[in-house]
């Protein structure tokens, strides 16, 4: 059974409902896990040699580098094995079944017939810069003994980035979360991402949309009413609108630094009669 559950960071991706608490810790609980949220989990069962393989998938959002995010996946995955070994305790408690076992397996609560589930942490990146922090636990370390390293238990995150993703390694997402990674790849490269959406792109949720906005720093608009939007509609209207911001702007700079008037600045800037009345309106209800 492969277990799903998303612990966010980008900012827009907080605003999931289902949690679920699996510790916590203060002054007066030394010792004891911290207290972390887990969104609601979706399940998929895996079948390898006719038996079942049963993990546990955790994804963490990044919408930043997280530069010590090892040691942040490692207190996470530790915290899941602690419950595991924690609910195989009081199953067994409640079972009142420690008859024929000995005194080590009564203390710990787990037997020796007990096995954990194994906890996968993925890690994606929303942002199109470069992963330039540390991807394991001894990468943290300033230790150059390697003979001390190696008795180190080493701790590798597994990680996700769209800068690091190839077009052929795109291609593999099988859900919109290729358009997602494509979209924030491209984000900072205009003519590259005029090619990603016109090839590659239809439509996204709001959701989705709500994710490439914060991520990426764009502006699409979804239209009233709507719940998808047709990315390449929406990006060439983005384009459209910043590029009129762009000559509103130089029309007031020039009227304002030249002392022209609007009709002798859209003349040095060679503005298209068909645009003229349209942005001197614009231009006016800006001032």
């Amino acid at each position: 059974m492969i277990y799903w559950e998303q612990r966010n960071e980008c900012g827009v991706c907080k605003k999931n409902a289902g949690r679920e608490e699996v510790g916590k810790t203060g002054a007066d609980d030394a010792g004891e896990p911290e207290q972390v949220y887990r969104d609601a989990m979706k399940s998929l069962v895996a079948m390898k040699d006719e038996c079942a393989v049963y993990l546990l998938l955790g994804i963490e959002n990044q919408g930043d580098v997280h530069y010590a995010m090892p040691v942040k996946n490692l207190l996470y995955d530790a915290i899941n094995y602690a419950k595991q070994v924690q609910k195989a305790a009081n199953s067994h408690r409640e079972a009142k079944d420690s008859k024929g076992h000995n005194k080590g397996e009564f203390l710990s609560g787990f037997y020796k017939e007990d096995r954990l589930i194994p906890v996968i942490t993925l890690v994606i990146l929303f942002s199109p810069d470069k992963w330039d922090g540390p991807t394991s636990l001894r990468e943290m370390m300033n230790m150059e003994d390697e003979y001390i390293l190696s008795l180190v238990p080493d701790y590798q995150i597994h990680l996700i980035t769209p800068y690091g993703l190839s077009k052929d390694e795109l291609k593999k997402f099988h859900s919109s979360l290729r358009e997602v990674l494509t979209f924030i790849k491209y984000s900072k490269d205009r003519e590259k991402m005029d090619e990603a959406v016109r090839d590659n792109f239809k439509k996204l949720r709001k959701e989705e949309i709500d994710v490439l906005n914060y991520c990426a720093n764009v502006n699409l608009k979804l239209p009233p009413g709507e719940e998808e939007v047709d990315v390449c509609k929406a990006w060439e209207d983005m384009k459209q609108e910043v590029e009129e911001r762009t000559l509103l702007e130089a029309l007031r700079n020039i009227m304002e630094t030249l002392h022209l008037s609007l009709e002798q600045a859209m003349k040095a800037l060679k503005v298209p009669e068909a645009n003229q009345a349209g942005l001197a309106a614009k231009l006016n209800s800006l001032r």
